[in-house]
């Protein structure tokens, strides 16, 4: 029987926003059942390859292949993520992140949709934060203050998903290199929470004291904060730019990642308590082990989560996206886009 060819899409920014917005209780959802599906060995999660540039030492696109399977009633798909990330660009004033998502076909291999992506990585890494934020700290005590170090879309994105799935973020603490940067973030944070005390720091030391929870969003290539007195209190930590943190920090804490084998490479902050002691003790499990209940979470230590972003969680938004937008009848579809359809001519 001859295989039919998908035709293929285009998903623009407007159609991702306008699936997602205001899903975030549903989103947190999919992506847990995604941990536990990669967690069971239902995916393929190659790798990220980074391309970096000699002349562009700041800059950097990284390819995230992947594969998920099918679970409760939904299709497999395959697909990759390209997203480059260009830190230059907000002093050019646009946004320092651009991305672009392929969904394939499991049948045939032909890419079947294109999505626009900055907006499906926020979520998924925004939905990845709020669920180690939940479940990191069920045995522990929801904290009450929360504080953003780095304050770009990604923290915007944290902070929405944190209101969207119930938190009060109603003490809100900000530092940035960029007092523009912060100030704007906390006029965000504000407006979405009307009434929030919303404070800017002047440094991350007394942000870090000031917090039970802390959210490392910013472009740090290498550690910044060494000092582990900063975490006497012992906060929740949620590492999503993964460099900002010394490994005595690391080493300090009780460490859950996201993906071992992923997040113990690429000089991460983990990778680098690794190379210091020459060993993974210093893991203590994955997210998908706290979802399994596998692992318990103390109460009297830091915790650190430190995701390093699987291409397979950006699958399953896509596959959402894509779903959601061709139930409206709205899916752009380029009808001729595969020509070469005869083998021999």
């Amino acid at each position: 029987m001859a295989a039919a060819v998908p035709p293929f899409a285009v998903v623009p920014g407007a159609q991702v926003a306008r699936a997602l917005a205001g899903r975030e209780k549903e989103l947190v959802e999919l992506v847990e059942r995604t941990y536990r599906v990669h967690g069971s060995g239902g995916t393929v999660n190659p790798p990220s390859y980074f391309l970096r540039f000699p002349d562009r030492p700041s800059s950097r696109i990284i390819a995230l292949p992947a594969s998920l399977a099918g679970t409760g009633g939904t299709t497999g798909v395959d697909g990759i993520k390209w997203i480059s990330s260009f830190p230059a660009n907000v002093d050019r004033g646009i946004p320092r992140a651009s991305a672009v998502l392929i969904l394939n076909d499991p049948d045939t291999g032909y890419p079947y949709a294109c999505l626009e992506s900055s907006i499906i990585s926020a979520t998924r890494t925004a939905a990845s934060a709020a669920s180690a934020a939940d479940r990191l700290s069920r045995d522990r005590g929801r904290p009450r203050r929360i504080g953003f170090v780095g304050t770009g879309l990604i923290a915007r994105y944290i902070h929405t998903f944190l209101v969207g799935t119930g938190w009060p973020a109603d003490d809100v603490a900000v530092f940035d290199l960029s007092a523009d940067s912060a100030r704007g973030f906390a006029a965000h944070a504000s407006r979405t929470v009307p009434g929030a005390a919303v404070r800017l720091f002047d440094d991350v030391g007394s942000l870090v004291r000031a917090c039970d929870l802390v959210v490392f969003a910013t472009v740090a290539g290498s550690p910044h904060v060494h000092d582990p007195d900063w975490f006497a209190h012992h906060p929740l930590v949620l590492n999503v730019s993964l460099r900002d943190l010394s490994a005595e920090i690391v080493l300090d804490a009780f460490n859950v990642l996201d993906d071992v084998e992923h997040c113990l490479k690429a000089d991460t902050s983990p990778h680098l308590a690794e190379q210091r002691t020459g060993n993974r003790d210093f893991v203590a499990g994955t997210l998908d082990e706290v979802l399994a209940g596998t692992l318990t979470v103390p109460a009297d230590r830091t915790v650190v989560f430190s995701p390093f972003g699987l291409g397979v969680l950006d699958l399953a938004v896509g596959r959402y996206v894509y779903a959601h937008v061709a139930r409206s009848g709205e899916l752009h579809t380029v009808d001729d886009f595969f020509h070469e359809l005869s083998r021999h001519g």
